[in-house]
């Protein structure tokens, strides 16, 4: 594949080349196929009812990356913060447990889980639901070019296929087909991501659910899913027990007086820097002070303007 990979690179950029370019662009050039009859085929993916007869790849990451205990995190394209904090926070907690972090590359959950992997300095996998020389959506190119350095991109679909609606639903057999565990962490009743659950409970996977609110559209199918039995997930150390993976113990944070009192308030609930004020009767330039060494260790992530504890006080 690699002549093909310098022809492509030439074409597009129109530089002459008669070995393989060190520039980071291109890695999505870089493309192999892995068959069914092939060693390098994922065994879990033969046990799907209707595996592909291979996978095209892109990128600088090895085949043998689909064979590594993996993890699928998917979930709601127009998700809450909440939904993204989380993702993030699994994608980057999973893969720094050696875990390699599986998901479709779409907007919301599944790019938030790709960033979290990327945080950590993991390794992460995107299934494609379109031709394997396609960043899909167009806004993640960036994205999948850095996912490329390390990971790798898959697809069943050969260069040049458009993304149809009908080619995700089948792209989420794979997603769930490759991972020894799925992750639901928000989904609306007629999420495409119940389709990679309802694939993963057909081949016998564990399949976990972030709960949600009940009052919330995006909480109705993971909700769903857990009266049907899944697992609820309170934190990444359910994967990780349910794969066999002892936990590492947590590094502590040694934090200031008033970033500690900040981040105690923020275990109730989230808060913004005006009730942060008010609920801990600092002033404003001590809250602003303690928001920022939080979010430097790590310990609190923001959106809309809304603070949320990732790691507890102590």
């Amino acid at each position: 594949m690699s002549d093909l990979a310098l022809a492509a690179f030439a074409a597009e950029t129109g530089a002459h080349v008669v070995k393989e370019p060190r520039e980071r662009r291109f890695q999505r050039f870089r493309r192999s196929f892995v068959g069914r009859s092939d060693s390098e085929y994922p065994p879990l993916l033969r046990e799907l009812h209707d595996p592909p007869p291979g996978l095209f790849l892109r990128g600088g990451g090895e085949a043998d990356l689909l064979r590594r205990p993996a993890v699928a995190i998917v979930g709601a394209r127009a998700c809450s913060s909440y939904g993204a904090q989380v993702a993030r926070l699994l994608g980057r907690e999973l893969a720094s447990a050696g875990l390699v972090v599986l998901s479709g590359l779409a907007r919301g959950v599944d790019a938030e889980a790709h960033r979290g992997a990327l945080d950590a300095g993991g390794l992460t996998v995107a299934v494609l639901g379109c031709g394997i020389d396609r960043d899909y959506p167009a806004a993640h190119a960036q994205l999948a070019q850095h996912m490329c350095e390390r990971g790798v991109l898959a697809s069943e679909y050969a260069p040049g296929v458009e993304p149809a609606p009908w080619r995700f639903p089948a792209r989420n057999r794979i997603v769930a087909g490759l991972a020894a565990a799925t992750v639901i962490v928000e989904a609306r009743e007629r999420s495409g991501a119940l389709i990679t659950a309802d694939f993963a409970l057909e081949t016998g996977r564990e399949v976990f659910a972030v709960p949600g609110e009940i009052t919330s559209s995006l909480s109705a199918g993971t909700n769903a899913l857990l009266r049907l039995g899944a697992t609820p997930l309170t934190s990444s150390r359910d994967v990780l027990e349910a794969l066999g993976i002892v936990p590492a113990e947590a590094v502590p944070i040694h934090l200031g007086e008033h970033a500690a009192a900040v981040l105690t308030e923020l275990a109730n609930e989230p808060a913004g820097a005006d009730q942060l004020i008010r609920d801990t009767g600092l002033d404003a330039s001590a809250v602003a002070t303690a928001l920022a060494e939080l979010e430097l260790a790590g310990a609190v992530a923001e959106a809309e303007g809304l603070y949320r504890g990732v790691r507890p006080p102590g």
